[in-house]
């Protein structure tokens, strides 16, 4: 009897903990990103373009992909995730390529951005009313134009045949078309023509006339 009574207090005991267990809630463990890619520890001094340029993943790919709502704002230690889709071998463009900063100073607008509807196609780089702006590269003056709509005073440069650069936004240009001009070459001066809210250029570098991100080639 003694027996039969403590089998069905043991099982009794173990339904119990069945039961318990069934009911239990579990941590959920998150899942990996399914795409392909791996995390970046953001170290002092970084910058989230300069990252971009190290992985060669575009700059918002790598902001959408961390949901950033500034792509100015990233802090020390922070991981990100870097997305591989839009991987690009920075050692080939550096072979064939040698591009210049064509004006120091803070980036205004990033390439891809919009504002009013109008998407940036390069980079707005702000600068000092008159402020010298230099050839980004070697190459000939395809275009010059004083009025341009929507970005005044601009001139074009043709590198080779499949590179060139735009410099708009200018207060006064200092070449003329056909002319050959060396690499850092002072081209024009800086302004606020076309719709430049401020003192600034418009900065673009264009692969077979596609718009490229200039960070993908400057230093």
């Amino acid at each position: 009897m003694m027996k039969n009574d403590l089998k069905y207090i043991t099982v009794a005991i173990t339904l119990l903990f069945l039961a318990g267990c069934a009911g239990a809630s579990y941590v959920t463990v998150p899942t990996p990103p399914r795409e392909a890619g791996l995390y970046h520890k953001v170290r002092k001094g970084e910058t989230l373009w300069r990252i971009s340029k190290q992985y060669g993943v575009g700059l918002e790919t790598i902001a959408a992909a961390n949901r950033l709502p500034n792509k100015q704002k990233i802090y020390v230690g922070q991981l990100l995730f870097i997305p591989e889709q839009e991987r690009l071998s920075y050692a080939n463009i550096a072979k064939e390529t040698s591009f210049i900063w064509p004006i120091k100073g803070k980036i205004l607008s990033f390439c891809g951005s919009y504002k009013d509807g109008v998407k940036n196609k390069g980079i707005d780089i702000k600068a000092r009313h008159g402020e010298a702006v230099v050839a980004s590269r070697s190459g000939k003056v395809t275009f010059v134009e004083e009025n341009m709509k929507g970005f005044g005073k601009t001139i074009i440069i043709n590198h080779d045949e499949k590179y060139s650069t735009v410099y708009a936004y200018n207060s006064q240009l200092l070449v003329k078309v056909g002319q050959v001009v060396k690499q850092g070459t002072v081209i024009a001066k800086a302004g606020q023509s076309g719709r430049a809210a401020t003192p600034r250029l418009h900065f673009e570098i264009r692969k077979k006339h596609e718009p490229q991100n200039p960070f993908y080639f400057l230093p």
